[in-house]
């Protein structure tokens, strides 16, 4: 391997071989779903964001946040979070409840929109199949919190295990509600608006991913949104048999899409870099050194 930046996480990251996995794109839904859940969490979106119009645009704007906060330069991570964080300076919503108007860099918020994505990442990747331990797990959380810092947050304010990570969704739970804001993204993820011409191409390959996502949401969220989701044990078995097929793409394919920071993290580190979590199944090097946050 080579001597370039290993960036904030490196290949020795649990994190660094789970992100490009092919199944971050449910769980980036997912983390959606869970976040509308908050009120003042999705009013801020939906204020501030043409959430509406550009829901896609704002996936891949997260998906280029992470994949440059994991696979970047120390100095690109650094300014990623940088601009995050002057944007969110700059915002504010009001409470759907109260009127009141609130910072959008609300450190509760910030810490709600953070867990809400590590949980979904991580549940999604182990719910597909792939094979990290109890303590890669607890090691992902950990690791983490690099991004939650990225955006505002102290880490020493963050979960650092799954257990804290469990622990603060327990507290939090009294606060979400399925209101008008939730519902109106639930309606746009199950069928955003598209072209005519596009409407079967939607249906076939869109329509099977916010599923997915839907399904492995917590009980409690099916019943804050009001509406079913088929058996767990039908949503793991689809969520493996979606992984298999994902992951028998070739990565050299699927990495292309743009903005390619796993194939330029390659570049820079060497081959011996290349991320795969299934690497995790046969060596506990990554968990030789304390986390990085």
């Amino acid at each position: 391997m080579s001597g370039g930046d290993p960036g904030l996480y490196g290949p020795a990251s649990v994190t660094w071989q789970c992100h490009g996995d092919p199944v971050m794109w449910i769980a980036g839904v997912r983390a959606l779903y869970l976040q509308a859940l908050h009120p003042r969490a999705v009013r801020a979106v939906l204020e501030n964001s043409d959430f509406r119009r550009d829901a896609w645009g704002r996936l891949l704007r997260t998906a280029d946040f992470v994949g440059t906060a994991t696979y970047g330069t120390t100095d690109a991570a650094e300014r990623a979070g940088a601009r995050v964080r002057r944007i969110h300076r700059s915002l504010s919503a009001t409470d759907p409840g109260t009127g009141e108007r609130f910072p959008v860099d609300d450190p509760e918020l910030l810490l709600w929109v953070h867990c809400a994505q590590i949980d979904s990442f991580l549940h999604v990747l182990l719910r597909s199949g792939v094979p990290l331990t109890p303590a890669q797990a607890d090691r992902y959380v950990d690791e983490n919190r690099v991004s939650a810092r990225l955006v505002g947050l102290d880490p020493a304010d963050v979960p650092a295990d799954t257990a804290a990570l469990a622990a603060y969704f327990e507290k939090v739970r009294p606060e979400l509600a399925g209101g008008p804001d939730a519902r109106a993204v639930d309606a746009f993820l199950r069928r955003p608006p598209v072209p005519a011409v596009l409407v079967p191409g939607r249906n076939v390959l869109w329509r099977p991913v916010a599923a997915l996502a839907y399904g492995s949401l917590p009980a409690y969220a099916h019943r804050l949104y009001g509406r079913p989701a088929p058996p767990p044990r039908t949503v793991t078995r689809h969520l493996r048999l979606t992984g298999t097929l994902l992951r028998s793409i070739p990565a050299g394919l699927r990495w292309q899409l743009p903005p390619g920071h796993i194939l330029k993290a390659m570049q820079r580190m060497g081959p011996g870099s290349r991320p795969s979590a299934y690497t995790l199944r046969t060596s506990a090097a990554i968990l030789d050194r304390p986390g990085r946050a």
